[in-house]
């Protein structure tokens, strides 16, 4: 399941008129070190949803990752579960979904894996789930829409699952917002991002990436289903989130 990483460059040269982020066949190609490099603390990150996984993923259930981009996550999660659990991923870049079918197709001849195409901001099916993943996901889908497909995640789940949702976040103060802005550039910046990319880049995702605050998205979570909402992971302006279902 290994692939071929390619470096980040996207927005390394100058460019006049600056489009939206997308996540298109030049995002899926460096998309892995794009991560990596971007996300504080992305390995650990991976592992703590792998063990959280584990720990509420049941046997004949399935698991599911919202999002799946080139398949990262869903690897986490084949790591970490039991082979009767059934994994689905879901996107709706095709160009994300056919390298991440590239990377797992033994396990979807196996029937351990299924990758749907769909465009959350119009919900998707979920059935059968002890576990369901949003990792940097949910603050792509257009806030009209979050409540609805929170909703039919948690509708979704069985009893005693586990949503596991990681958000870039704003802060409550203003001051402290610019501050952790600050410190993610400088974190940017050690990855050998430059001025140019690290500004370009921003201008591109400012109409389509759309944080909360923390307490949007516990709240969020809490209006739609989870009896339960706890913080497992903090980096300044990153948050990750398990809501947990109890009828």
């Amino acid at each position: 399941m290994s692939t071929t990483v390619k470096k980040d460059r996207l927005f390394s040269e100058q460019s006049h008129g600056i489009g939206d982020f997308n996540f298109g066949e030049q995002t899926a190609e460096v998309f892995d070190d794009m991560l990596d490099r971007s996300v504080p603390m992305y390995r650990e990150l991976q592992r703590m949803i792998g063990e959280i996984a584990g720990e509420f993923s049941v046997p004949g259930t399935s698991v599911y990752d919202l999002g799946c981009s080139t398949g990262t996550t869903l690897e986490t999660l084949h790591l970490s579960t039991a082979p009767t659990v059934t994994l689905v991923g879901i996107d709706y870049s095709e160009a994300m979904l056919e390298r991440a079918r590239q990377r797992f197709l033994p396990l979807i001849e196996s029937g351990r894996m299924r990758l749907d195409h769909a465009d959350l901001n119009h919900g998707c099916a979920i059935g059968n789930a002890s576990v369901v993943v949003l990792n940097l996901t949910l603050q792509f889908v257009r806030p009209l829409y979050r409540d609805s497909l929170i909703r039919q995640v948690v509708s979704g789940l069985n009893d005693n699952g586990v949503l596991i949702l990681v958000e870039k976040v704003l802060a409550a103060d203003s001051t402290m917002n610019h501050l952790f802005i600050k410190f993610y550039y400088d974190l940017k910046r050690r990855n050998d991002y430059d001025e140019m990319e690290i500004a370009q880049k921003r201008e591109a995702l400012e109409n389509v990436l759309i944080p909360y605050r923390v307490d949007e998205n516990v709240e969020l979570l809490k209006r739609c289903g989870c009896r339960e909402v706890e913080t497992f992971y903090r980096w300044y302006n990153f948050c990750g989130l398990l809501g947990l279902k109890r009828v």
